[in-house]
């Protein structure tokens, strides 16, 4: 037995449905015990997906974020958001700025960027009075269990993401790229492979190509790993993406999702994707003081609606860059979009 194997971690359970959960006693101390444990908890996260230890009594972002360091190689900075977010300090942010009552899809963070996190690193501060868990699902047994003939698209085109940066909608561009000279966000625009164009009255439309199968680093297990159905229009509430079409016009939503030679991609496709991810999906309601270690690639992960105040916070660790994320290089030039 070594120090990095799973079983030198007493009272680790997984029960049908819910993803492996660990009862831990930090002796009053969690970093120290986050220090100690460090290897075996990230080989649990290697063989299954995710951990979820439940006992250490995270109570402040301090604390969190020291946790977060011990057990991360790296923390790196949220980079393209999708919404806001609250930063607590380097690297620790607050969960995704998201409408209480509506779901978020399962996804894989970042996977519409050229780097992207390969852990994800979760602490509850405060549970929700009802519901708000973060729903989990096996991203290779995803891929399996979609029809054979749309990952075989997927995985020969990739899929694109388009979006327009509103000032009053979603994430700013002084948001999404930690400035609004509009210099240097065309400089990261064609740094990092994506297409933009300013429109007339300052918004700026963006378009990016990316994979959406992925070997793992690790093992060469092929993951569905993107955020296909997530950023689809159609994971909008209907009067919400009827206002804003007739408000901004099918161009102007915040985000979008298409194949990756450019055709739309239908509600029945998303639909289906939805679907296979529910029937994969393992929960475990929060409690306040939880820790939820999940890898980003291997594992999907969502947010389910939720009651009463709900706080979350969030650490992206160890960047993954791997090579042919892009399937093919684009124009990256101003007015293509």
């Amino acid at each position: 037995m070594t120090s990095s194997s799973p079983l030198v971690l007493p009272g680790l359970a997984q029960a049908p449905g819910s993803p492996p959960l660990l009862h831990a006693d930090p002796g009053g101390d969690p970093v120290a015990w986050a220090e100690s444990h460090r290897d075996a908890l990230r080989a649990v996260v290697a063989g299954q997906g995710s951990v979820l230890v439940r006992g250490l009594g995270l109570g402040d972002p301090d604390t969190c974020a020291a946790v977060f360091r011990r057990l991360a190689d790296t923390l790196m900075q949220d980079r393209e958001p999708f919404a806001p977010r609250r930063t607590y300090g380097d690297g620790v942010y607050s969960s995704t700025k998201w409408p209480p009552n509506q779901q978020m899809c399962l996804h894989h963070e970042l996977s519409y960027a050229d780097e992207f996190p390969g852990l994800l690193l979760f602490a509850c501060l405060e549970a929700p009075a009802e519901g708000g868990a973060t729903p989990l699902a096996d991203a290779a047994a995803v891929l399996e269990a979609l029809p054979a003939e749309l990952t075989e698209r997927f995985e020969k085109e990739g899929w694109t993401l388009a979006r327009t940066y509103h000032d009053e909608l979603g994430a700013s561009v002084a948001e999404a790229f930690g400035t609004d000279d509009r210099a240097t966000v065309e400089r990261y625009c064609r740094a990092h492979g994506i297409e933009f164009a300013w429109q007339e009255d300052g918004a700026l439309r963006t378009r990016q190509r990316r994979g959406a199968v992925l070997a793992h680093p690790a093992d060469g297990r092929r993951c569905w790993f993107n955020q296909i159905s997530f950023l689809s229009e159609w994971t909008m509430e209907p009067e919400v993406r009827e206002y804003l079409i007739d408000v901004y016009g099918p161009e102007g939503l915040p985000f979008s999702t298409r194949f990756g030679g450019g055709d739309p991609i239908g509600e029945d496709v998303v639909a289906c994707i939805n679907e296979v991810y529910e029937a994969h999906t393992v929960r475990e309601p929060w409690q306040s003081g939880d820790l939820l270690l999940v890898d980003n690639i291997r594992t999907a992960h969502g947010r389910e609606p939720f009651t009463g105040p709900r706080e979350v916070l969030a650490a992206l660790g160890d960047p993954v860059r791997p090579a042919g994320h892009a399937p093919t290089a684009m124009e990256n030039e101003v007015g293509t979009v």
